[in-house]
């Protein structure tokens, strides 16, 4: 049964908006919600970017059913794989076994922010897997001392351990980063509906004689409203940074750069690949490619923090019945 998720997108919303959000898509019937983890919006447009682990934690308490992820989290430069691990034991203890880390190699645009020379993507999938390795380390709550070729540990211990461990969820993109995070991880995270990158990271598991069942979490853009030239202008304000592509996002240090390099898209590019306005039969048909690729988990991200309490209250429940009816 493919599970549906609602976005709690930090570029957008501010904290105390998230988590009236949250409340609300429990309300509506989500399965689960994820949450970026930014330093900066994508544009300037969007306007927000609160500490996305403040908010987790007081979702975790605001909410009772839903499962919660970070959507992700890159535990390499702006945060001390160490530091990850300990809010991330807290957060699980807080949800009460609710909680997914979901990590992945970063984007300059919120690890520049430390000062730190932004790593070649071989060098950032490298660091990846080091923090990965010391997280998990420190998830047995067993003394750690680390000396990598990236990350020190100096006798680091987990002092507050949930009852429930903390499965870990990575962001790949590519053959080379299945084979290095399949065996590491417990399940894979991926953005765009890709088939082979799904049998891949199956057949990389198997490979390696893991076993148990694996959760694979997409994430789809969608900008419902009552008026489509209304959610295609929203989209085009707010969203057009996505029509880049993920070698250029990870890369561009400021939303000054995403500006200037997504001035000539237009409003009917970003149209294109992102399903606008009221028509719910057209955004289940874009979100079928998900679980058509093998996608287990999709979540959505409802363009416009000013959208949010409209499409929560009118939209959700409809829109969830048809995913719900299409997917199963």
């Amino acid at each position: 049964m493919t599970r549906f998720g609602y976005t709690l997108m930090t570029e957008q919303s501010g904290p105390k908006d998230l988590v009236r959000y949250a409340i609300s898509a429990e309300r509506a019937g989500f399965d689960f919600e994820v949450s970026s983890d930014h330093y900066f919006p994508w544009l300037s447009s969007q306007g927000h970017a609160p500490y996305a682990w403040s908010v987790l934690g007081a979702v975790a308490h605001a909410t009772e059913r839903v499962e919660l992820f970070t959507y992700v989290t890159c535990p390499t430069m702006r945060y001390h794989p160490a530091i990850v691990a300990q809010k991330a034991a807290t957060l699980q203890i807080l949800a009460d076994g609710r909680f997914t880390l979901g990590l992945g190699s970063g984007e300059n645009l919120n690890e520049h922010v430390v000062g730190e020379r932004w790593p070649t993507v071989t060098r950032r999938q490298a660091m990846l897997k080091e923090a990965i390795q010391i997280i998990r380390e420190l998830f047995t709550g067993e003394l750690v001392d680390w000396k990598g070729e990236y990350f020190e540990v100096d006798s680091a211990r987990l002092w507050d351990l949930p009852e429930t461990p903390v499965s870990i969820a990575t962001a790949v993109s590519g053959e080379r980063s299945v084979e290095i995070f399949a065996p590491l991880s417990d399940h894979l995270i991926a953005v765009e509906p890709n088939k082979d990158l799904v049998h891949a990271w199956h057949e990389q598991r198997r490979g390696t004689g893991l076993t148990g069942d694996v959760r694979v979490v997409g994430q789809i853009p969608i900008c419902w409203d009552r008026d489509r030239d209304t959610a295609v202008a929203r989209a085009h304000d707010q969203f057009r940074w996505f029509a880049g592509g993920w070698s250029v996002n990870a890369d561009l240090p400021t939303t000054a750069g995403f500006d200037g390099a997504t001035q000539f898209v237009r409003p009917e590019d970003v149209a294109e690949s992102i399903p606008c306005g009221p028509d719910l039969d057209a955004i289940v048909d874009a979100v079928s490619e998900y679980w058509e690729a093998g996608f287990t988990d999709v979540a959505l991200v409802q363009v416009g923090g000013e959208s949010q309490d409209l499409f929560l209250e009118e939209a959700a429940g409809p829109l969830l019945e048809k995913l719900r009816s299409a997917a199963n």
